[in-house]
């Protein structure tokens, strides 16, 4: 292993992952812009279609830590941010780090923890940090949490919160294969390898560098303002009762850095922000009961939005 660029080590992990998960290169590259933008994902699809395993081959590219959190109904806060023992030898509190004390957290099927359980994951995916017992403990960086969610089954779940949705950047549906690359999977093909066997393509080092690559991606004013329209038409959309937040207008703005510095580039043009709006933008939004009824969905008033908002003249790459 050995640094590079953004594009470089966005390379070597799409080739790793793509080793297992076959016929899916737009999904790989999305989740890899979450990677790269230090952005939380959230994989959402119905059973049996990878998506522990997208989280897993993720988590295994990486050169640092990484911890499965399996969410259910008695699953503790604690179990995620850690407890304070007392030991009576010593006479004082120990602080018992809890899973998110890693690099890469996956959390999967998030929506079977409690509300409590699922609380105690905020702090942490805003802030980088778990507070116990008023003690704040900084966990390691880069950290992401890659949750995996079934959207289908509804006993013994609870629903993610508007505000624990808002903090992920990308949210992603892995949907069927196509046809040769389901007969490969069913066959064991050699190009699908198993997850354990994964190697580590990028060190953390690197992984930090390229982050703090794209965040200097350039972001021209007009661009700027492109996200921010479409942000607040999602707000005045007939068929939206709350639109993306300012964290929303910061999300697409991320997202495109990173996905340009993706494709090597130093700046990020109208395409990145339309191409991530979808992803970044659906899952923030809280439909009117009328819109529901008519089955409207997120990404339908994404795709609205999207064509009724002006594209900018930029003159980009400067």
């Amino acid at each position: 292993m050995s640094g590079g660029t953004a594009a470089e080590i966005a390379a070597r992990i799409t080739d790793n992952v793509q080793r297992v998960i076959l016929g899916k290169p737009e999904l790989v590259r999305l989740a890899i812009v979450g990677l790269l933008a230090e952005g939380h994902l959230l994989i959402e699809d119905v059973p049996g279609l990878g998506k522990t395993t997208l989280a897993r081959c993720l988590a295994a590219s990486i050169g640092g830590s990484w911890s499965r959190i399996q969410f259910t109904p008695d699953l503790l806060p604690g179990d995620i941010t850690g407890v304070s023992v007392y030991h009576q030898r010593d006479e004082q509190f120990t602080f018992h780090p809890g899973g998110v004390f890693a690099n890469i957290v996956v959390a999967d099927e998030i929506n079977r923890g409690t509300p409590k359980t699922q609380s105690a994951l905020l702090e942490v995916m805003s802030e980088r940090r778990v507070t116990v017992d008023a003690k704040t403990h900084e966990v390691p960086r880069p950290f992401l949490v890659i949750a995996t969610q079934n959207p289908i089954e509804l006993e013994g779940t609870y629903r993610l919160p508007e505000a624990q949705l808002d903090r992920f950047l990308l949210r992603l549906s892995v949907g069927y294969p196509d046809f040769d690359s389901e007969v490969a999977v069913v066959l064991g093909d050699r190009a699908g390898s198993a997850v354990e066997e994964l190697p580590s393509v990028v060190e953390i080092s690197a992984l930090r560098a390229a982050i703090t690559e794209v965040r200097t991606a350039h972001v021209d004013p007009v661009l700027a303002g492109y996200a921010v329209r479409l942000v607040a038409a999602t707000r005045d959309h007939s068929a939206v009762r709350f639109g993306a937040s300012v964290r929303g207008s910061i999300a697409l703005v991320r997202a495109a850095q990173a996905l340009a510095a993706t494709e090597g580039r130093g700046f990020i043009t109208p395409d990145d922000i339309k191409q991530v709006a979808g992803p970044v933008l659906a899952h923030r939004l809280v439909l009117t009961a009328e819109a529901e009824l008519n089955r409207r969905s997120p990404d339908e008033i994404v795709a609205d939005v999207l064509a009724a908002t002006p594209v900018p003249a930029v003159n980009v790459g400067r």
